[in-house]
């Protein structure tokens, strides 16, 4: 059985990443079966339940108010909307519901009332609960650790070397800071980063190493491939490499073998034959629907078809009705 490690060095996630492919694949496989189901991939459903209008200037994303990209601005969506797309989620076989609002931070009101009801709601559905809200307090991840939340997502995007090429609004270290409180209140933690926003490789060494010296590691870790958004100032951002895409997620499969690792956002720019790889490289869990947040996202017909071809199946749901409530 694979060791988990939280000490991997610089040095060595190079001579992991850069191994020959197939060599690489191998491992990442090898260690994916020691502790995963190979046949299974985890469906998920990721729902803007408050689009837009953001204070950060977060070069990467269209929901900024700093930038005109033609995302309008949506307030918080009513604990029934939310439900009702939560509910058409389950029934295209998603086994976790993750809820994004465009906040900063938190915000002390009945609007974060209305989410704990959200919550509430999705794990009395029989399912996992996400969300992703921005900085919270240590009160607030308490609040959601006591409405049933399964996980709180709050990715650290880049390597600290080169946060500030993408982000200045926040620190490196307040992201660093909500993930400790999320850990401390009990709650399972997801966080990831996204490639191809102008890094080079050592930036991306960088990332895995910060999300391997977590401890415990995260229990889900989205990889996410830039969705290139006109207006932003990553929107004519030079596309990468895809196989750059498997190489960093078997290498985040080896450093974190009992991860979830997340094929994430920019699916729709890989081919069916990049996916099968990255599923291949340690992948095993996608975001099904038309939308992530607010760029678009295979449609379902199409992962079906994919899944049907590879011979995969989506995980069925693990959590009895009423769980959290």
């Amino acid at each position: 059985m694979s060791a988990i490690r939280h000490d991997w060095s610089l040095p060595e996630i190079e001579s992991i990443y850069t191994t020959s492919l197939p060599d690489l694949i191998f491992r990442a496989q090898t260690v994916h079966r020691e502790h995963h189901r190979a046949g299974e991939v985890q469906g998920c459903m990721l729902l803007s339940i408050k689009t837009g209008g953001c204070p950060e200037d977060c070069a990467y994303c269209p929901q900024s108010a700093r930038y005109d990209t033609g995302v309008g601005r949506q307030e918080l969506l009513s604990v029934e909307q939310t439900l009702t797309a939560a509910r058409a989620a389950r029934e295209q076989g998603a086994t976790r519901f993750c809820m994004g609002a465009a906040w900063r931070d938190v915000p002390h009101d009945s609007r974060f009332a209305r989410v704990l009801e959200m919550v509430r709601g999705v794990r009395a559905l029989g399912m996992e609960a996400c969300c992703t809200l921005g900085m919270l307090t240590e009160s607030q991840a308490v609040d959601l650790a006591a409405a049933g939340l399964t996980a709180y997502n709050h990715n650290l995007d880049t390597s600290p070397e080169f946060y500030g090429e993408i982000i200045t609004t926040r620190t490196y270290q307040d992201r660093l800071d909500t993930l400790a409180r999320v850990r401390r209140a009990g709650i399972t933690v997801c966080c990831g980063g996204i490639i191809g926003m102008g890094e080079d490789r050592s930036v991306r060494y960088g990332l895995l190493r910060e999300l391997s010296s977590l401890d415990p590691h995260p229990e889900s870790v989205p990889v996410n491939l830039l969705v290139r958004v006109d207006g932003t100032p990553l929107g004519d951002a030079s596309a990468i490499d895809p196989l750059e895409m498997v190489r960093t997620i078997a290498t985040a499969r080896i450093l974190m073998p009992q991860s979830m690792v997340r094929l994430s956002a920019g699916r729709l720019s890989l081919s069916d034959e990049a996916q099968t790889l990255c599923l291949l490289a340690g992948a095993n869990s996608v975001f099904l629907g038309d939308r992530l947040l607010t760029t678009p996202n295979p449609e379902a017909d199409a992962d079906r078809r994919l899944f049907a071809k590879l011979g995969l199946r989506l995980r069925s749901a693990e959590i009895p009705a009423g769980a959290g409530d």
